[in-house]
């Protein structure tokens, strides 16, 4: 049975943050891949435990804080062979689910304005993010050429950068049209000579 991909990426974060406790590992996601990847955090114990179990990660007391009762998680050599392995399959093609171009796609059922706030909402989100990401980028820069994975991280935020500034642009040319054309052509009537859908079907 194929396993989460969970495993990997708390292997990956460990490769590059060891000695990080679970409430740790949860915070590293969250301001890393957490602005690609949605993981699930309900998994990350189950999965730090099973990972200790198998030898690819290995649990001791803190070392940062030895009053504090809790553990730390770092990577094995058996754990990174098995993230180098990962990393070599090629990647997997995911269906989409994007619940915002969902209720795009059917939007003439409810109108230009529910269109519009909806658009509105993701373009606010959109601009946040990308305040946050520029931000990663100014701090970054000055200093990241002494982590070994600066390039790859910064080519990850580049791609993040291009595909925000895209949609929003995108978004406002939307936004303009609908603005411009207001009243969508209506559903036909049960009654209505019936009209060539542009969805495919049987």
């Amino acid at each position: 049975m194929e396993r989460s991909q969970t495993q990997y990426v708390l292997l990956g974060i460990l490769a590059i943050h060891p000695n990080q406790s679970g409430y740790e590992i949860r915070k590293t996601i969250e301001q890393s891949v957490g602005f690609f990847w949605g993981e699930s955090f309900g998994q990350i114990y189950p999965t730090l435990k099973r990972l200790v179990a198998e030898g690819s990660i290995v649990a001791s007391a803190s070392k940062s804080k030895p009053t504090a009762r809790r553990q730390e998680y770092s990577i094995t050599p058996r754990g990174r062979e098995a993230l180098e392995r990962w990393l070599a399959i090629p990647y997997r093609e995911d269906p989409p689910r994007d619940e915002f171009l969902l209720k795009l796609f059917f939007a003439n059922e409810a109108g230009p304005d529910v269109a519009i706030a909806h658009i509105r909402r993701f373009q606010e989100r959109n601009r946040q993010i990308l305040t946050t990401l520029e931000q990663i980028e100014a701090i970054s820069r000055p200093h990241g050429s002494q982590f070994a994975g600066y390039r790859y991280w910064m080519l990850t935020l580049g791609y993040g950068l291009a595909h925000i500034r895209a949609v929003l642009a995108w978004s406002d040319t939307v936004l303009a049209d609908l603005a411009a054309n207001p009243e969508a052509p209506a559903a036909p009537s049960l009654g209505a000579e019936r009209v060539t859908s542009p969805i495919p079907h049987e």
